[in-house]
Formats: C-alpha cells, sequence, structure tokens
C-alpha cells in the first residue's frame, strides 16, 4: 500500500519509495531520508505536528508540511 509518512500510524514501518528532492529540506537528507531506507512513526505532538521518525537507526522530528511530500510503501502494521 503506497501512501506518505504523514499517513502512517504510531510503530508503522514504511519504505520510502520516492519524493521531490526539491520539497525536502538537506539535512534531512543527510540523516538518511533516502528512497529505499525504512522509516518507522515514533511519535506524534500533541497538535499533530511535528511527527518523531525512526529513519535507518537516526531519531529526528520532521513538519507535517514536510511529511506529506515523501511517498512511502507500508511494510509493517502498527501492532
Amino acid at each position: 500500500m503506497t501512501t506518505t509518512i504523514s499517513n502512517l500510524k504510531k510503530g508503522e514501518k514504511a519504505l520510502i519509495k520516492e519524493f521531490d528532492v526539491e520539497a525536502i529540506p538537506l539535512k534531512l537528507l543527510e540523516m538518511g531520508c533516502l528512497p529505499g531506507n525504512i522509516v518507522e512513526l515514533i511519535q506524534i505532538a500533541p497538535f499533530g505536528d511535528p511527527l518523531y521518525l525512526n529513519i535507518n537507526g537516526a531519531h529526528v522530528a520532521i513538519r507535517l508540511e514536510t511529511a506529506v511530500e515523501i511517498e512511502v510503501e507500508i511494510i509493517q502494521n502498527h501492532e
């Protein structure tokens, strides 16, 4: 199932598929947010922004406006 990071539920893991490089901050790319890497949603802030993620072992927080730009394929549903 293809979706975006913004649609993940807490605990779900997904494979990063594609995104517009211009829409993603360079720092996020440097931290491993690249196609083919695994992303897991760890926590959502109280008002839904930002999202706290584990991307290949790096813990990062990204804004919802960035999360909607990153297309992923869910590989493991939350428990």
